[in-house]
């Protein structure tokens, strides 16, 4: 009896920590963000979600960091550049001022 008993305290355990229920002190608007942004249907979703990504942003680090094994020349060689999606010119970010007439100051633009 005693292996019975052995076994099936393995059982349970494995059955009743696999998926653990926690208590969690979250902010309720941050919460509400990450159930907004993810899509989420539940809080439950939206916390693996986000933790999900955490993970998966961590070890897309790791693996920039280290190269995929390749030197900074081999990845240069490897990429092909003819189908990459650049501009033809280089982009612009500068502002130009905008002109405010004293005529149009009270209309709304429709």
């Amino acid at each position: 009896m005693k292996g019975k008993t052995k076994r099936s305290c393995r059982v349970w355990h494995v059955c009743h920590t696999r998926d653990m229920k926690m208590t969690m002190h979250i902010n309720e608007d941050v919460l509400a963000d990450v159930m907004e942004i993810t899509g989420a249907s539940s809080k439950t979703a939206a916390v693996e979600r986000a933790l999900t990504e955490m993970v998966r942003k961590h070890r897309l680090k790791c693996v920039l960091r280290e190269g995929m094994g390749m030197t900074p020349e081999e990845i240069r060689e490897s990429y092909d550049f003819s189908h990459a999606d650049l501009p033809e010119t280089p982009l612009s970010f500068e502002r130009k001022p905008v002109k405010y007439s004293a005529k149009n100051a009270g209309k709304s633009s429709r």
